[in-house]
């Protein structure tokens, strides 16, 4: 049964579809937008997999498409690759017009790069989102996020481009490493922390079945996840105010990719690792009890998570995080949870008590 949530935006408002089977439905979606042609960016992962269909799809509605490929991996999410992508679209014959549609198949790298050409070719064309890993499905997908890279720092180079359609089809997930689907239950985790206790209890119980891809659980999954995103980013799209609690442990975890090196440890890798440094802080404050912040460990650790990091350097994590871009007047700012289930930004935070969470990400 498909599943249809809407992003309210106004006139930019899109819906986000989740069903088996709709990476077929790509050509009918192009043609009800009146595509005058397609470019399928994809990486060197997915386009093996998924490219000729999704071609295939769009050539049946009559829709002239190209498939534009890059190396896969977070390494990749940079200038370099964003150029050689804009060298390959305007080489296309006959030349791409405004009427182009860009089709970003694959996760949150393919995404984030995709949405960024759509952004600024042209200065704007319009594009659609296809992700095929669970984090593209209940994150990256959703909310216009576009960008790449840099040495100083995640995403510092970006724009919000929001897509015109998003469809998510959870039987892309049957192909991703299991590494790659336990990034995207960090995400999951995430957003049961900012907003759901009840769902960390769902996670907690259907911890085997999730493991396993049962279809219903994930339907459901996808579903709730996107929901809240949805509702987040409908409410405020550049993170003027909510939308900043989606970066629950982020601001650290950008820190630690930067540090470790990106493409050493995966983002959800990452995050997870935030959000154990952040329910430390929490607790340090006073805001959570120590039985919270381990019950949100005992939980990754199910997913096969990291709740540790040997190495990490927590003066260097504190310099990369003032340099963040939601960094303030040289302010940091963190999303810490008050209770399982809410949150609230501090623009106070220490290096003291950072140093001391990310000391205690070092823990054997």
């Amino acid at each position: 049964m498909e599943r249809t949530i809407t992003v309210e935006l106004g006139p930019r408002s899109y819906d986000v579809r989740v069903a088996p089977g709709l990476l077929h439905a790509v050509g009918q979606v192009a043609a009800q937008l009146d595509a005058g042609a397609a470019v399928v960016i994809s990486d060197s992962n997915v386009a093996p997999l998924y490219g000729k269909g999704v071609l295939d799809c769009l050539a049946e509605a009559g829709i002239s498409a190209t498939l534009i490929d890059f190396p896969a991996g977070e390494a990749n999410k940079n200038l370099s690759t964003c150029g050689r992508l804009f060298d390959a679209l305007f080489a296309i014959t006959p030349a791409i017009d405004r009427d182009c549609l860009i089709v970003a198949l694959g996760g949150g790298v393919t995404g984030d790069l995709a949405g960024l050409v759509a952004a600024a070719a042209l200065r704007g064309l319009r594009w659609i989102q296809c992700p095929t890993s669970l984090l593209a499905d209940v994150d990256a997908s959703v909310g216009g996020k576009t960008g790449v890279d840099h040495p100083a720092g995640k995403n510092l180079i970006g724009a919000f481009h929001q897509p015109s359609s998003v469809l998510i089809d959870p039987d892309a997930l049957k192909t991703l490493g299991p590494g790659e689907f336990r990034d995207g239950l960090s995400e999951c985790v995430k957003h049961a922390i900012i907003r759901d206790a009840a769902k960390l209890e769902f996670l907690e119980d259907n911890a085997a079945e999730i493991l396993s891809h049962d279809g219903e659980v994930m339907t459901e999954l996808i579903a709730w996840n996107v929901q809240i995103k949805a509702g987040v980013v409908s409410a405020d799209e550049k993170e003027a105010g909510e939308r900043a609690h989606l970066n629950f442990g982020h601001t650290i975890a950008h820190a630690i990719e930067a540090q470790v090196g990106f493409g050493r440890i995966s983002h959800g890798q990452a995050v997870a690792l935030g959000m154990v440094a952040a329910c430390h802080m929490a607790v340090l404050r006073g805001f959570i009890e120590q039985d919270s912040a381990q019950r949100v460990e005992d939980l990754l650790r199910q997913f096969d998570l990291p709740v540790s990091w040997d190495g990490l350097n927590a003066d260097g994590i504190w310099d990369i995080m003032q340099h963040d871009k939601k960094a303030r007047g040289g302010e940091v700012h963190m999303v810490l949870p008050v209770v399982i289930g809410q949150v609230a930004i501090f623009d106070d935070v220490t290096q003291e008590v950072t140093s001391d969470a990310v000391e205690y990400l070092g823990r054997s």
